[in-house]
């Protein structure tokens, strides 16, 4: 079997590529990505040779490059994405061209190459926010509020994907994941950013006051699950991903300081950004239910992994944290 992933060389498509090609190595995987600054060739060194793995630069925004990557492939698993919300807040535009646009062009191209499935990577962030003192869960019918412009942006690409599958009849499954963490995310998210941060010796910015509420998946689980969804999934159906590690950032940040045998003066407030969503949480009782799924890494042992590997990885993280790198960083995280 051909499978085409879009976005591979970013932080969860390289890590499902690594996984697929490690739990399914008869299948050939195609990775077509347009490496932009999260977009990372070297997430894939070990695998670059490999008789079944074929790395493609392209566009999804391109009628042209899709159409040629499209060509005999099976699967499309859909990972291409603009996905930082502050840059999102900063510059909405390329996250509308990629997310709604690319999104749309890769389906005209499946629609017309007739492959067997089409599976679109999504995000809990196009259900809004839950008050940070319930106890209520995003699920597979929660009502779309996203909140920011990346948030509306995804919004957007699931509702064209569930189009596409009533209008066309494309056989579509999409998946709406909660926070990822793990090897090869690049350092502007929260827990691989608190990581490098302090192993580089600086402070560790905390927005506002820190009790923002997300669900940690690590990211091998979440690419478990896609597998499970391929095989066994529904089509035309929706399963929200979660791990149900609801844990506030500020717990996440002194949970990594201790770790590294650092105390809780690294941290630094700094101003909050706009629209920053109290609290997200999924419901995973659907694919738990249905396929089986549940998380096979405990949150402190997978935060624990996570930090080891930044450690021993010290060349490819400190090359993305350039000039350019402080540039944005001494532009989003300002002292209070």
């Amino acid at each position: 079997m051909k499978v085409l992933v879009t976005g591979g060389a970013g932080f969860i498509g390289s890590n499902f590529i690594h996984y697929w090609l490690k739990n399914h190595p008869e299948d050939f995987i195609v990775n077509f990505d347009k490496l932009t600054y999260a977009g990372n060739l070297n997430n894939l060194k070990d695998i670059e040779g490999f008789k079944n793995y074929e790395f493609v630069k392209g566009d999804i925004g391109n009628i042209r490059d899709v159409k040629k990557a499209v060509k005999d492939v099976d699967i499309i698993v859909n990972f291409a994405a603009e996905s930082h919300v502050d840059k999102s807040i900063l510059d909405p535009a390329p996250f509308i061209i990629t997310n709604v646009v690319g999104t749309q062009i890769l389906l005209d191209a499946a629609k017309d190459t007739n492959v067997k499935r089409f599976h679109h990577i999504s995000t809990d962030e196009v259900y809004g926010a839950l008050n940070l003192n319930s106890t209520a869960r995003f699920d597979e019918e929660t009502a779309y509020r996203p909140n920011s412009p990346y948030a509306a942006s995804k919004a957007a690409s699931d509702h064209l994907v569930r189009a596409y599958h009533k209008t066309y009849n494309l056989p579509i499954t999409i998946t709406n994941c909660s926070n990822n963490f793990g090897p090869y995310q690049y350092p502007e998210k929260l827990i691989s950013l608190t990581v490098t941060n302090i192993l580089q010796g600086k402070k560790v910015p905390v927005y506002g006051d820190g009790l923002y509420v997300r669900d940690w998946l690590y990211v091998e689980d979440h690419c478990r699950a896609i597998d499970l969804v391929l095989q066994k999934g529904k089509l035309g159906e929706t399963y929200c991903i979660g791990a149900e590690n609801d844990v506030e950032n500020l717990e996440v940040i002194k949970k990594i300081l201790t770790i590294l045998g650092k105390s809780e003066d690294e941290i630094e407030y700094v101003k909050d950004r706009p629209g920053h969503d109290r609290r997200y949480a999924i419901d995973g009782t659907k694919i738990k239910k249905e396929l089986n799924f549940k998380p096979k890494f405990d949150f402190d042992e997978a935060l624990t992994k996570t930090v080891e590997w930044y450690k021993k990885n010290r060349k490819w993280w400190e090359i993305l944290k350039d000039d350019k790198f402080e540039k944005y960083y001494e532009r989003q995280y300002v002292r209070r």
